[in-house]
Protein backbone atom coordinates (compact mmCIF):
# COMPACT_ATOMS: atom_id res chain seq x y z
CA UNK A 1 0.00 0.00 0.00
CA UNK A 2 1.22 3.48 -0.78
CA UNK A 3 1.40 6.32 1.69
CA UNK A 4 -2.15 7.64 1.17
CA UNK A 5 -4.30 5.92 3.80
CA UNK A 6 -6.47 8.25 5.89
CA UNK A 7 -7.99 7.46 9.22
CA UNK A 8 -11.31 5.71 8.62
CA UNK A 9 -11.60 2.12 9.73
CA UNK A 10 -15.11 0.98 10.39
CA UNK A 11 -16.56 -2.47 11.27
CA UNK A 12 -17.97 -4.34 8.30
CA UNK A 13 -21.67 -3.81 7.61
CA UNK A 14 -24.09 -3.01 4.82
CA UNK A 15 -27.43 -1.44 5.63
CA UNK A 16 -30.75 -0.60 4.08
CA UNK A 17 -32.92 2.33 5.01
CA UNK A 18 -36.60 1.67 5.68
CA UNK A 19 -38.83 4.50 6.86
CA UNK A 20 -35.86 6.40 8.27
CA UNK A 21 -34.60 3.38 10.24
CA UNK A 22 -31.34 1.51 9.70
CA UNK A 23 -31.28 -2.26 9.24
CA UNK A 24 -27.84 -3.86 9.30
CA UNK A 25 -26.59 -6.94 7.48
CA UNK A 26 -23.09 -8.33 7.71
CA UNK A 27 -21.04 -8.45 4.53
CA UNK A 28 -17.29 -8.54 3.82
CA UNK A 29 -15.75 -5.28 2.73
CA UNK A 30 -12.21 -3.95 2.92
CA UNK A 31 -9.36 -4.37 5.37
CA UNK A 32 -7.56 -1.13 6.17
CA UNK A 33 -5.80 0.26 9.20
CA UNK A 34 -5.69 3.58 10.93
CA UNK A 35 -3.24 5.94 9.31
CA UNK A 36 -0.31 6.59 11.67
CA UNK A 37 -0.48 10.24 12.82
CA UNK A 38 3.31 10.46 12.80
CA UNK A 39 3.24 9.95 9.02
CA UNK A 40 0.89 12.84 8.21
CA UNK A 41 3.58 14.54 6.16
CA UNK A 42 3.20 11.82 3.55
CA UNK A 43 -0.30 13.10 2.76
CA UNK A 44 0.90 16.59 1.89
CA UNK A 45 3.31 16.31 -1.01
CA UNK A 46 4.38 19.53 -2.74
CA UNK A 47 2.35 18.67 -5.86
CA UNK A 48 -0.94 17.92 -4.10
CA UNK A 49 -2.44 21.34 -4.81
CA UNK A 50 -1.85 20.74 -8.51
CA UNK A 51 -3.56 17.35 -8.78
CA UNK A 52 -6.12 17.77 -5.99
CA UNK A 53 -7.46 21.11 -7.33
CA UNK A 54 -9.09 22.14 -4.05
CA UNK A 55 -10.53 25.37 -5.44
CA UNK A 56 -12.43 23.52 -8.18
CA UNK A 57 -13.62 20.91 -5.69
CA UNK A 58 -14.98 23.65 -3.43
CA UNK A 59 -16.57 25.39 -6.43
CA UNK A 60 -18.37 22.16 -7.34
CA UNK A 61 -19.92 22.14 -3.86
CA UNK A 62 -20.86 25.85 -4.07
CA UNK A 63 -18.75 26.61 -1.00
CA UNK A 64 -18.55 30.37 -0.55
CA UNK A 65 -17.87 33.07 2.00
CA UNK A 66 -20.00 32.43 5.08
CA UNK A 67 -20.70 28.75 4.32
CA UNK A 68 -20.87 26.18 7.10
CA UNK A 69 -18.96 23.09 5.95
CA UNK A 70 -17.43 19.86 7.24
CA UNK A 71 -14.11 18.18 6.47
CA UNK A 72 -14.72 14.51 7.30
CA UNK A 73 -11.62 12.42 7.95
CA UNK A 74 -9.64 15.63 8.18
CA UNK A 75 -6.30 14.00 9.02
CA UNK A 76 -3.79 16.78 9.56
CA UNK A 77 -6.07 19.46 8.14
CA UNK A 78 -4.75 19.90 4.58
CA UNK A 79 -8.27 20.51 3.21
CA UNK A 80 -9.49 22.05 6.48
CA UNK A 81 -7.22 25.07 6.07
CA UNK A 82 -8.30 25.62 2.48
CA UNK A 83 -11.94 25.40 3.48
CA UNK A 84 -11.34 27.87 6.30
CA UNK A 85 -9.85 30.38 3.87
CA UNK A 86 -12.77 29.93 1.48
CA UNK A 87 -15.60 30.37 4.02
CA UNK A 88 -13.91 33.26 5.79
CA UNK A 89 -14.53 34.59 9.30
CA UNK A 90 -18.31 34.45 8.86
CA UNK A 91 -18.24 30.74 8.00
CA UNK A 92 -17.59 27.60 10.02
CA UNK A 93 -15.50 24.52 9.25
CA UNK A 94 -16.13 21.37 11.28
CA UNK A 95 -12.91 19.33 11.05
CA UNK A 96 -13.68 15.74 12.05
CA UNK A 97 -11.50 12.69 12.53
CA UNK A 98 -11.65 9.48 14.56
CA UNK A 99 -8.13 9.76 16.00
CA UNK A 100 -7.35 12.23 18.77
CA UNK A 101 -3.77 12.79 17.49
CA UNK A 102 -5.25 13.94 14.17
CA UNK A 103 -7.58 16.33 15.98
CA UNK A 104 -4.61 17.64 17.96
CA UNK A 105 -2.67 18.16 14.72
CA UNK A 106 -5.55 20.15 13.21
CA UNK A 107 -5.85 22.25 16.37
CA UNK A 108 -2.14 23.09 16.25
CA UNK A 109 -2.31 23.94 12.57
CA UNK A 110 -5.37 26.14 12.97
CA UNK A 111 -3.78 28.00 15.87
CA UNK A 112 -0.51 28.43 13.98
CA UNK A 113 -2.28 29.89 10.95
CA UNK A 114 -4.57 32.09 13.01
CA UNK A 115 -7.99 30.73 12.00
CA UNK A 116 -10.90 31.19 14.40
CA UNK A 117 -13.60 29.58 12.23
CA UNK A 118 -12.58 25.91 12.66
CA UNK A 119 -14.26 23.60 15.18
CA UNK A 120 -12.67 20.17 15.62
CA UNK A 121 -14.80 17.08 16.31
CA UNK A 122 -13.60 13.68 17.51
CA UNK A 123 -15.96 11.48 15.50
CA UNK A 124 -17.11 7.94 15.97
CA UNK A 125 -16.44 5.08 13.59
CA UNK A 126 -19.99 5.13 12.21
CA UNK A 127 -21.03 8.70 13.03
CA UNK A 128 -19.05 11.92 12.47
CA UNK A 129 -21.14 13.60 15.20
CA UNK A 130 -22.02 16.63 13.12
CA UNK A 131 -24.66 18.94 14.57
CA UNK A 132 -28.05 18.17 13.04
CA UNK A 133 -28.86 20.03 9.80
CA UNK A 134 -25.80 22.21 10.35
CA UNK A 135 -23.74 22.23 7.14
CA UNK A 136 -24.27 23.37 3.58
CA UNK A 137 -21.45 21.13 2.34
CA UNK A 138 -19.54 18.14 3.66
CA UNK A 139 -16.38 16.80 2.06
CA UNK A 140 -14.90 13.30 2.23
CA UNK A 141 -11.56 13.08 0.43
CA UNK A 142 -9.60 9.90 -0.24
CA UNK A 143 -11.05 7.89 2.62
CA UNK A 144 -14.03 5.94 1.29
CA UNK A 145 -12.14 2.68 0.82
CA UNK A 146 -11.41 2.54 4.57
CA UNK A 147 -15.04 3.00 5.65
CA UNK A 148 -16.41 -0.42 6.60
CA UNK A 149 -19.95 0.73 7.43
CA UNK A 150 -20.42 3.11 4.53
CA UNK A 151 -24.20 3.25 4.45
CA UNK A 152 -24.51 3.79 8.21
CA UNK A 153 -21.83 6.47 8.01
CA UNK A 154 -23.42 8.23 5.03
CA UNK A 155 -26.84 8.16 6.67
CA UNK A 156 -25.36 9.94 9.67
CA UNK A 157 -23.62 12.46 7.41
CA UNK A 158 -26.97 13.12 5.73
CA UNK A 159 -28.45 14.09 9.10
CA UNK A 160 -25.79 16.76 9.41
CA UNK A 161 -26.67 18.36 6.05
CA UNK A 162 -29.04 21.25 5.66
CA UNK A 163 -32.07 20.41 3.47
CA UNK A 164 -30.31 21.87 0.41
CA UNK A 165 -26.87 20.69 1.54
CA UNK A 166 -24.34 18.79 -0.54
CA UNK A 167 -21.92 15.97 0.19
CA UNK A 168 -18.81 15.72 -1.97
CA UNK A 169 -16.93 12.42 -2.09
CA UNK A 170 -13.52 12.51 -3.76
CA UNK A 171 -11.73 9.23 -4.29
CA UNK A 172 -9.12 7.67 -6.53
CA UNK A 173 -10.13 6.22 -9.86
CA UNK A 174 -9.84 2.44 -10.15
CA UNK A 175 -6.86 1.33 -12.18
CA UNK A 176 -3.83 1.72 -9.94
CA UNK A 177 -2.41 4.99 -11.24
CA UNK A 178 -1.69 8.22 -9.39
CA UNK A 179 -0.59 8.87 -5.78
CA UNK A 180 -3.37 6.98 -3.99
CA UNK A 181 -3.40 3.41 -2.63
CA UNK A 182 -3.84 0.50 -5.01
CA UNK A 183 -5.90 -1.78 -2.77
CA UNK A 184 -8.67 0.45 -1.39
CA UNK A 185 -10.05 2.12 -4.50
CA UNK A 186 -13.81 2.06 -4.82
CA UNK A 187 -15.69 2.29 -8.13
CA UNK A 188 -18.03 5.29 -8.33
CA UNK A 189 -21.04 3.02 -8.87
CA UNK A 190 -20.44 1.40 -5.47
CA UNK A 191 -20.50 4.78 -3.71
CA UNK A 192 -23.59 5.86 -5.66
CA UNK A 193 -25.37 2.66 -4.58
CA UNK A 194 -24.36 3.10 -0.94
CA UNK A 195 -25.42 6.74 -0.97
CA UNK A 196 -28.83 5.80 -2.35
CA UNK A 197 -29.36 3.35 0.50
CA UNK A 198 -28.39 6.12 2.93
CA UNK A 199 -31.00 8.53 1.59
CA UNK A 200 -28.77 10.54 -0.73
CA UNK A 201 -29.16 11.10 -4.47
CA UNK A 202 -26.46 11.84 -7.02
CA UNK A 203 -26.37 15.44 -8.23
CA UNK A 204 -23.27 15.27 -10.41
CA UNK A 205 -20.27 13.11 -11.29
CA UNK A 206 -17.30 15.40 -11.89
CA UNK A 207 -14.30 14.17 -13.89
CA UNK A 208 -11.97 17.20 -13.93
CA UNK A 209 -9.45 15.65 -11.49
CA UNK A 210 -6.49 13.78 -12.97
CA UNK A 211 -6.35 10.85 -10.54
CA UNK A 212 -9.72 11.07 -8.80
CA UNK A 213 -13.44 11.48 -9.35
CA UNK A 214 -15.82 13.75 -7.44
CA UNK A 215 -19.36 12.64 -6.68
CA UNK A 216 -21.76 15.29 -5.41
CA UNK A 217 -24.83 14.14 -3.47
CA UNK A 218 -27.87 15.81 -1.92
CA UNK A 219 -30.49 14.54 0.52
CA UNK A 220 -33.11 12.57 -1.40
CA UNK A 221 -36.27 14.51 -2.13
CA UNK A 222 -34.57 17.91 -2.51
CA UNK A 223 -34.62 19.94 -5.77
CA UNK A 224 -32.09 18.99 -8.43
CA UNK A 225 -30.38 22.34 -8.80
CA UNK A 226 -27.35 23.15 -6.70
Amino acid sequence: MRAWLPSWLLPVIVVTILGGGVIAESTPQGQGRLFPPQELGQLEGPDRDEWQQPERVMDALSIADGSHVADLGAGGGWFTIRLARRVGPNGIVYAEDVQQPMIDAVDRRVKREGFRNVHTILGGFTDPHLPAAAVQAALLVGVYGQIREPVVFLANVRRGLKPAGRLGIVDFKPGGFGPGPDDSRVPPDTIIRDAGLAGLRLVSHETFLRYQYLLVFAPAGTPGNR
